[in-house]
């Protein structure tokens, strides 16, 4: 981890920074998603404000709720689009309860969004970040394809710098941009050139592939997404494995760059862009008043008549990079082998609907449904079922069965970190053990305790998920206790207060 280690209890120290370092300058935001949404009330037909949803809103929220700063998101359905409409592109003061945020909305032509979102960012960029394409095979780059990166993509990456621009120009001070994700690629090359002075962080939250998996893709896209992330001063990722990548893929495709594997910077045409390892978290303390909810309690008596005298689970979303088909698997295999296990250990499955409009993640949930008929099929007893699947978006419910797990699968094939993994440990009350695959970012901090496979491995998950289920209580203490102590170390206070501590050395 870059940067001095700060606690949850010091969190003094990082607002101390921020009011610092936002003395003389303006923050600036860009996701694709922001900290709020507009539904349209069906009863009185006007738009309401939301919180937002997904992980960068999420990570940023104790951001929102301390600074005044501005937020630039696209619009995400008819409200938002009312509201920006009527606010002719300007930012609007958050209308939430403790936020203190503004909030610029891009408001995308719904074709152009369409080509952006959903033909290039996803599946595009996200099935070639998770290694998900069958590369004999897919993706297929063909002119649809080109055609939604120049119209599409490229446009909607305009849009956002061009809202960045107009608003570090308002400021009247210096410009602390912070961007983030996949889907913006392009916004620190386009903002660079108006503004030369900003100081611009990118932040990516899904994997960096290796160099030669960007290679499927046409030769003037990778450039152009490496050239533009080179325009940023700080390039951040998720683990070390992914800044090692990023590295490597400069040294490939920019044949001008010096790359200092050693130093972690990529010298390009006149500057020097730092790459660095943010492992994001999570807030420990607000998830642990979540699990001592009385809506986790209620959930928490609901679910106990599902658990066996040893219980597995496993909280993701329905989608085939986060390998649960294997997992199924895995416990088939361990259920055959060792015949004394059955009608007592039982695998409870909160699985997550995503992307449901893609085929590939429709394929997929009808190979999760076969893999658990399967071993339903087979071992099922009159009195014993070995799994229990619930198809549903309910973190509550998640969170209260994380409390109650001997054993928490997360085999993913690949993930930028895997929240989940640390949501678990912080939360169970069972010394439970975390079954971890070595390719989910959160490995790098967590094999300390956690009984650590290879993604594709079904027989030696199998293996782990036996000796996770026979493993001594004076064992799974001490590995429970390693991953409580880690996850509160490095919680989301430390995920911020790393960023802004090399945000703040590139101002002095």
């Amino acid at each position: 981890m870059h940067g001095p280690t700060v606690t949850s209890k010091e969190r003094g120290v990082l607002w101390s920074l921020v009011d610092d370092l936002l003395r003389d300058h303006r923050l600036i935001l860009a996701s694709n998603r922001g900290p709020m949404e507009y539904h349209i009330s069906p009863e009185t037909h006007e738009p309401q404000p939301r919180r937002g949803s997904g992980g960068v809103v999420t990570a940023l929220s104790s951001l929102t709720n301390y600074v005044d700063f501005t937020w630039i998101a696209s619009v995400m359905g008819e409200g938002d689009r009312r509201v920006a409409e009527m606010h002719a592109g300007k930012a609007i003061r958050s209308p939430l309860p403790g936020q203190r945020v503004s909030v610029r909305f891009v408001n995308t032509a719904r074709r152009t969004y369409h080509k952006y979102y959903n033909i290039v960012c996803n599946p595009l960029l996200w099935f070639l970040q998770h290694y998900m394409w069958s590369s004999p095979y897919t993706p297929r780059v063909d002119a649809a394809i080109y055609d939604a990166w120049e119209t599409g993509y490229v446009t909607v990456n305009r849009e956002f710098a061009d809202a960045i621009i107009d608003e570090a120009r308002q400021s009247g001070r210096r410009a602390l941009i912070m961007v983030h994700d996949y889907q913006l690629y392009l916004v620190p090359g386009m903002v660079r050139e108006k503004l030369p002075d900003a100081h611009i962080q990118h932040f990516l939250h899904i994997p960096w592939p290796a160099s030669s998996y960007w290679e499927l893709l046409p030769r003037y896209t990778r450039v152009s997404i490496c050239e533009s992330l080179c325009n940023a001063d700080i390039v951040g990722f998720q683990a070390s494995r992914d800044v090692r990548a990023f590295l490597d893929s400069c040294n490939t495709f920019l044949p001008e760059s010096r790359v200092d594997y050693a130093a972690g910077v990529v010298h390009y045409r006149g500057r020097a862009t730092q790459v660095r390892a943010y492992p994001i978290s999570i807030d420990v303390d607000e998830v642990r008043q979540i699990a001592l909810s009385p809506r986790a309690e209620e959930y928490d008596h609901r679910l106990r008549p599902a658990l066996g005298k040893q219980t597995i689970i496993r909280v993701d979303r329905a989608e085939p990079s986060k390998n649960i088909v294997r997992g199924f698997q895995a416990y088939d295999v361990m259920l055959e082998r060792h015949p004394e296990l059955r009608g007592n250990v039982r695998f409870l499955a909160f699985l997550v609907p995503s992307r449901t409009h893609i085929r590939q993640y429709q394929r997929y949930v009808e190979e999760i449904e076969e893999a658990i008929k399967q071993t339903n099929s087979r071992f099922s007893t009159p009195t014993w079922q070995p799994v229990q699947v619930y198809f549903e978006n309910n973190y509550v419910q998640a969170i209260a069965a994380m409390r109650l797990y001997d054993v928490l699968i997360v085999n993913a094939v690949i993930d930028g970190m895997n929240l989940v993994a640390k949501e678990g440990p912080v939360v169970n009350t069972k010394d439970g053990v975390l079954i971890l695959s070595e390719s989910t970012g959160a490995h790098e901090q967590l094999q300390v305790g956690a009984l650590s496979v290879a993604a594709a491995d079904v027989e030696g998950t199998a293996r782990a998920i036996y000796r996770a289920l026979t493993m001594t209580p004076a064992e799974r203490t001490e590995r429970a206790g390693r991953l409580r102590s880690t996850i509160e170390r490095e919680d989301i206070t430390h995920w911020l207060y790393a960023q802004l501590h090399d945000v703040r050395a590139l101002t002095a």
